[in-house]
């Protein structure tokens, strides 16, 4: 009899819900479907997760956790970070259909583990306020916005790519001149 390995079990169950969630959001999402595909007992999932609702939430949240530490904030290199930012999620689509996934379910209504989403943000917030502060990032705009805005126009092609290849068209050189102008927007945007 095989020895069992709760981590690793736990790992696939992760795994398997994040292309779950990713495919289907939480609503479409079912547990059966992650069970098999993670080759786990469902009544595991509960066990280690709760319900599907805190099965997501542990989902986004340990997803936006590897994005803040793989992709920090840097009010001194935001070229860069529009850069690194892009390369992310074009190399970890998920994410960004997680929390497509999260808005239409969630809509404005309070999110589970809403107080730890708001400290996530309020270091992203705080790194770009430091900027200010140091002035190398306008302090014209609240550091708050200014953060939403360059998010918004690093990620949105890779949230809506029907809409990127449509008005920009689908060729490698396209995306490369995108790329360009959205760094080109971002740092007339932080130059106040």
């Amino acid at each position: 009899m095989a020895a069992r390995d709760p981590e690793a079990t736990k790992a696939r169950i992760f795994e398997a819900a994040v292309a779950e969630f990713a495919r289907h959001g939480i609503a479409g999402a079912r547990i059966d479907r992650i069970a098999a595909e993670a080759k786990a007992n469902k009544q595991l999932i509960y066990a280690y997760y709760g319900n599907k609702n805190e099965l997501f939430a542990s989902v986004l949240e340990k997803k936006m956790l590897d994005l803040a530490i793989s992709v920090p904030v840097d009010p001194d290199d935001v070229e860069g970070w529009v850069d690194r930012l892009m390369d992310y999620h074009a190399a970890h689509p998920e994410l960004l259909r997680l929390l497509f996934w999260e808005g239409m379910e969630y809509g404005t209504a309070e999110l589970p583990h809403e107080a730890e989403r708001q400290e996530h943000y309020a270091r992203k917030v705080a790194a770009v306020r430091d900027g200010q502060a140091r002035g190398v990032v306008t302090d014209a705009i609240p550091a708050s916005d200014l953060l939403f805005l360059l998010v918004a126009m690093a990620n949105w092609a890779s949230v809506v790519p029907q809409m990127k290849r449509v008005l920009v068209g689908a060729e490698d050189t396209d995306a490369d001149r995108l790329r360009a102008s959205i760094k080109k927007a971002a740092r007339r945007i932080i130059a106040g």
